[in-house]
């Protein structure tokens, strides 16, 4: 005797959408696994998008509310960025913290939100606010203007405060290139005469 042969057309439509939606998900993964060493095209596709976003926000003239939205995210991610892991004001780490101290062992900057994780949120956050702009729901009327000097107002005082944390505890949270040392001339330019 056999047992019962459930093929997906027996499974009924919800397994069916359960296997596409894993289907799918394994193959979004893999293309995003894919672009991960390639952080310009990555950064210039993420900026054509915010690009086409404020193209439809200037000629529709509305969404203000949603753009406001958007910056107070963006903000929310950049502070994340820019901070370190470890933050010395508000714990003690057995971990890699950074120096206060000149005297200090250097340890390295690590991102509380990584490169990637932030251009993936960022890409995820116009995606939606550019979704959303075409649903007149949104589009609440206000007077932008005051939304704007209000978002400013907030980035130059988060950026203060920001890089007062910098300076206070001596990190710079860039990459400015490969240190280079004056060890050892290559064996080519030792006969040269100067």
């Amino acid at each position: 005797m056999e047992g019962p042969n459930v093929s997906m057309t027996d499974a009924g439509p919800g397994s069916a959408i359960a296997q596409w939606r894993t289907d799918f998900s394994r193959k979004f993964q893999f293309y995003l696994d894919k672009s991960t060493p390639h952080i310009t095209g990555r950064w210039l596709g993420t900026l054509s998008i915010a690009l086409f976003y404020a193209l439809r926000v200037y000629f529709v003239q509305g969404f203000y509310i949603v753009t406001y939205g958007l910056g107070i995210y963006l903000l929310n991610l950049l502070i994340g960025f820019l901070s370190p892991m470890v933050d010395p004001e508000l714990e003690v780490s057995d971990g890699p913290t950074l120096p206060t101290k000149g005297s200090d062992e250097f340890k390295p900057f690590i991102r509380r939100l990584p490169e990637f994780k932030f251009w993936y949120a960022i890409t995820k956050a116009f995606l939606i606010a550019f979704l959303m702009i075409f649903f007149s729901v949104f589009d609440v009327p206000v007077f932008w203007p005051i939304l704007l000097s209000y978002w400013i107002v907030l980035f130059v005082l988060t950026m203060k405060r920001q890089i007062m944390h910098m300076i206070k505890y001596r990190y710079l949270p860039f990459n400015v290139g490969k240190q280079t040392y004056g060890g050892k001339k290559s064996s080519g330019n030792s006969g040269a005469a100067d």
